[in-house]
């Protein structure tokens, strides 16, 4: 028996649907078609991110009018129109300039292609400082760059950066500041954004609320169905099918979603590639849901809520806390939430996180000096020791320390931006120097270590020339969007990372350049 979500099942009895289709001829005939596995023709993609739903059907722009005086012949250059509040979308954020400390030309002359292109090349890689200031940017209110269009360029692709990082709460709070309009690239975002996060009923609500907004067949179908008009949504999908807007993946999933009973004992078809939240949650009232690390990040937001299993909803916040998609405390909040099922993998690590934690909240020292190393060594393990440090390294330091951590405590301190505080407790010269923002005495021999002291030299080195040009050029958002572009990789090559390190001094970044230089170093010494 196929096992449909909570939501549907306490909404829509199933035997009223079944009853409803099997009475009429015409849907039945439609879904022994969709048996036969006709073929149907699939939407073009709107939009760079391919796994987005087909939420609104792409609506002609605005018609402009022209001037009565002005003669049809005239020689007159083509103009671009748009309303001012099309254009201020790219300006819109959720951090005033107070709170961001950006300037509000941030991005200066740089073209709005040209930016989009360096957000959504940023990898997911980024040390921990480095994404910080990346979502600083992302998030900002700015001035819009100088080329803003209708088309909200910057716009979707800060957007997709955040999506891609996995941070869908900031993502929907800010397209929310700027308020849903009937630009599909937007709302199909924010439409996809609601879906993973749990709330399709104020997503379809909102669909059904906003007159200027027409909503493609398989949103339709999906609204429909979610909100208990089973016969209105067979036909939408009778129809969709018969002019060819639906593809054979989407026509099988859509019909087993509204009838699941009709496939009972049947294999489920292949789902449709990509796969589109839409989709995802169809297959999640179906019990069919596939594995959230095999789909790009965002998905693993559908896994947090309560109503998920312990386990994949452990995995599915470490994979999103990598990255910054959801918040240190919620993580760790998720850690402490019960007692560890079984041993072994996962529940080691959440049994020494959890031993810890007691141990800190306690203010027992000597219990912390000995759960603290096995919890560093298991979340090193799945590449959180920076996460880790970001949540408990400042506390830690709030306890008598036991000299055989003591090390251990200092090397977490140093990987928050409290560093300079502890400088003089820090036996490491190098460590030491880098966290009051000076070079050390005596220069490095190894590659990495020699290419973060010099960055930090006085004088200090030249730039090279494409970042000098930039900054003397006031393209301030282009020279820091290229110099967090070096540090991408699992391993950044020294001389890039070396240079990444003095543009964003040059910049002002002083502390987040400091805590870059010191994550870099640390990055293989910290559990």
């Amino acid at each position: 028996m196929v096992i449909w979500g909570s939501f549907l099942r306490r909404a829509h009895p199933r035997r009223s649907r079944c009853n409803w289709m099997r009475s009429n001829p015409g849907i039945a005939l439609f879904v022994g078609l969709a048996l036969a596995g006709t073929p149907a023709l699939a939407q073009e993609p709107m939009s760079a991110i391919d796994w987005l739903s087909d939420v609104i059907e792409a609506l002609p722009p605005p018609e402009i009018r022209q001037n009565s005086d002005v003669a049809p012949t005239a020689g007159v250059e083509q103009i671009e129109v748009a309303p001012l509040e099309d254009l201020a979308i790219d300006g819109v954020g959720i951090l005033p300039q107070s709170v961001s400390g950006l300037p509000s030309d941030f991005w200066g002359i740089t073209p709005a292609a040209d930016l989009a292109t360096l957000l959504r090349v940023q990898s997911t890689a980024l040390p921990l400082p480095a994404r910080r200031l990346l979502k600083r940017i992302l998030l900002a209110e700015l001035d819009p760059p100088v080329d803003t269009g209708p088309d909200h360029t910057l716009f979707l692709a800060r957007l997709d950066t955040l999506l891609a990082f996995g941070a869908l709460p900031d993502a929907q709070a800010l397209i929310e500041r700027g308020g849903l309009s009937d630009d599909p690239q937007i709302f199909r975002r924010w439409f996809d954004i609601s879906l993973l996060r749990g709330d399709e009923a104020r997503a379809c609500a909102t669909l059904r609320a906003v007159p200027d907004i027409a909503p493609t067949f398989s949103a339709r179908i999906f609204c429909l169905a979610r909100n208990n008009d089973w016969p209105a949504a067979a036909l939408s999908l009778e129809t969709a099918r018969a002019l060819g807007f639906v593809s054979e993946a989407e026509d099988l999933l859509m019909a087993r979603f509204l009838d699941p009973e009709i496939f009972e004992g049947m294999p489920m078809a292949a789902p449709p590639n990509p796969l589109t939240p839409l989709d995802y949650r169809m297959l999640a009232a179906l019990g069919e849901a596939p594995p959230a690390r095999s789909l790009p990040l965002a998905f693993n937001h559908a896994l947090l809520a309560p109503t998920q299993g312990w386990k994949p909803r452990l995995e599915a916040a470490e994979r999103l806390a990598r990255t910054g998609g959801i918040t240190h405390g919620q993580l760790f909040a998720l850690y402490t939430e019960r007692n560890p099922a079984a041993s072994g993998g996962l529940w080691d690590r959440v049994a020494a996180v959890q031993a810890f934690d007691l141990a800190l909240l306690a203010g027992d020292a000597q219990a912390v000096a000995d759960t603290l190393p096995k919890a560093v060594q298991e979340m090193a393990q799945v590449g959180l020791t920076e996460v880790f440090a970001a949540y408990y390294g400042s506390r830690l330091t709030r306890l008598p320390t036991p000299d055989a951590t003591l090390d251990l405590i200092l090397s977490l301190v140093l990987l928050t931006p409290e560093a300079e505080g502890y400088a003089d407790k820090i036996r490491d010269p190098l460590l030491a120097a880098i966290a009051r923002g000076r070079a050390p005495e005596a220069l490095p021999s190894e590659a990495l270590p020699a290419a973060m002291a010099s960055a930090f030299a006085e004088p200090a080195p030249d730039l090279p020339p494409m970042f000098a040009r930039l900054l003397a050029g006031g393209q301030y958002g282009e020279a820091t969007l290229r110099a967090l572009g070096f540090l991408g990789q699992e391993t950044p090559d020294p001389d890039d990372a070396s240079t990444a390190v003095q543009v964003l001094r040059a910049l002002g970044f002083e502390q987040t350049a400091r805590d870059i230089a010191l994550n870099l170093l640390l990055r293989d010494r910290v559990g």
